[in-house]
């Protein structure tokens, strides 16, 4: 029986492919470019959507299952009532979407944060941990007793969304001050460029916080001192044993996860250690592999 995962993101779309006692399959596509002016054309990313999986499906045929992990807001009858990474997907009925692109396999969709966080407390082993994952917005979810909190049927987990100051950067939500408004993978790179004094790119900034850059270090430090209020916020509430910091951004970026420990450690309170951060186990892949936990869970 084979399984398959998919990480639908805002700007590209991951699958894995797991079989039992066989080598996993992985691949990606970036959805098609489009005029920064206009909407998505939602039937062309779907359209791309389902070539995408045509072609996998003609290599894995017993596909019995799928786990889909999405950044957007559903309702309760699967329609999508938010995503500021793709507002042009909001009003579709996701559920149909995905009934007609599998009809013959189990699909089941989560909120990829919280996939996120089962994968990653499953790989290290803890049954209490918050992960919070940084790339194009901020996700995460919370894990408490091995469960996802507050529950996949209640609601995601949107760590991106706690207000941290509220009269801070406007967010793509429409609030002002949430954490995805200063510690995200674009607002960070925007802020590098405004310090370096030019356009900046994933790679430039890479390198110079290597080399020490002072432009770099500052950019890079404002979002992990964003992101420490956040984890200082969830941890007075929740008490979680252990956080994890992944994602595409974070990941590559050198001594971000430190650099986030630090500014935790400074707003600790008395008599309160602070909790133990590192890296995410399953570094930018969290969501997709929590894609994958989803599809296994529909034959549990």
């Amino acid at each position: 029986m084979s399984y398959l995962g998919i990480d639908i993101g805002g700007s590209k779309v991951a699958f894995r492919v797991e079989s039992d006692g066989e080598k996993s399959y992985e691949k990606f596509f970036r959805w098609p470019q489009r005029d920064s002016l206009q909407p998505e054309n939602v039937t062309r990313d779907l359209d791309t959507l389902q070539q995408n999986l045509r072609e996998l499906r003609n290599h894995w045929r017993d596909i019995e299952a799928v786990g889909i992990a999405m950044p957007a807001t559903l309702n309760g009858a699967g329609q999508i009532i938010a995503w500021p990474g793709r507002p042009g997907w909001v009003g579709l009925d996701l559920q149909a979407t995905l009934r007609t692109l599998f009809p013959d396999v189990g699909v089941r969709c989560a909120d990829d944060g919280d996939l996120a966080a089962m994968a990653e407390a499953r790989e290290a082993d803890c049954a209490d941990l918050l992960y919070v994952g940084v790339g194009t917005g901020i996700g995460g979810g919370i894990v408490l007793g091995g469960q996802p909190c507050p529950g996949l049927a209640r609601g995601s987990c949107e760590i991106g969304h706690i207000v941290i100051d509220r009269f801070g950067l406007l967010c793509d939500c429409g609030r002002r001050g949430c954490v995805q408004a200063i510690a995200s993978g674009p607002v960070t790179l925007h802020r590098a460029a405004e310090l370096h004094g030019r356009d900046v790119t994933f790679d430039e900034l890479r390198q110079a916080l290597a080399a020490g850059a002072s432009w770099a270090v500052s950019a890079i430090e404002e979002s992990c001192g964003a992101l420490a209020v956040a984890v200082i916020s969830v941890g007075e509430l929740l008490h979680p044993t252990l956080v994890l910091i992944g994602g595409g951004f974070a990941s590559a970026m050198p001594g971000f996860v430190a650099t986030v420990a630090k500014h935790v450690v400074r707003l600790a309170r008395p008599g309160h250690p602070p909790v133990p951060i590192r890296p995410a186990v399953l570094g930018g892949l969290s969501s997709l592999h929590g894609a994958i936990l989803a599809a296994r869970s529909i034959f549990d």
